[in-house]
């Protein structure tokens, strides 16, 4: 399993990553999709031999924040490791960095992976975080 960028950006590849995990809000706007990598901080790629298996997605200023936007694995590749040397790959090529922060699943499940890797809920650091969803940005095309 080699961790490198993904450079080549391969719009039949990424919907289908999208679409094995069922994130279908993105499909909806491929446009959207294709502009949002375009203008990523980083993308990381997990390939087995040629065959990308997994990609994880930063945004940010790289110099105090990183966002870590997506992180998909192929469903017959999870539970293989795969997510987290992604997230450490990341985390190293920005371990200077102050802050890196993810939305995620409310689940035990999301919430022990990120824990294992040393992510802590932002109300640990007497923080909260926010989030507005803006729903007509949804719907447009």
């Amino acid at each position: 399993m080699e961790i490198r960028e993904y450079k080549n950006f391969q719009l039949d590849e990424i919907v289908n990553f999208y679409r094995s995990v069922g994130w279908t809000n993105y499909l909806e706007r491929i446009n959207v999709l294709e502009q949002a990598y375009a203008g990523s901080l980083c993308v990381l790629g997990a390939y087995n031999s040629d065959q990308l298996v997994g990609i994880i997605r930063a945004v940010g200023d790289g110099q105090t924040i990183v966002f870590v936007q997506d992180i998909i694995v192929l469903p017959e590749y999870q539970r293989k490791g795969i997510g987290t040397k992604l997230l450490k790959a990341l985390m190293d090529k920005y371990k200077d960095v102050y802050q890196m922060e993810l939305l995620t699943d409310n689940t035990e499940k999301t919430k022990g992976f990120y824990r294992s890797l040393g992510f802590v809920e932002s109300d640990e650091f007497g923080c909260v975080s926010f989030i507005r969803i803006n729903m007509d940005a949804q719907l447009k095309v």
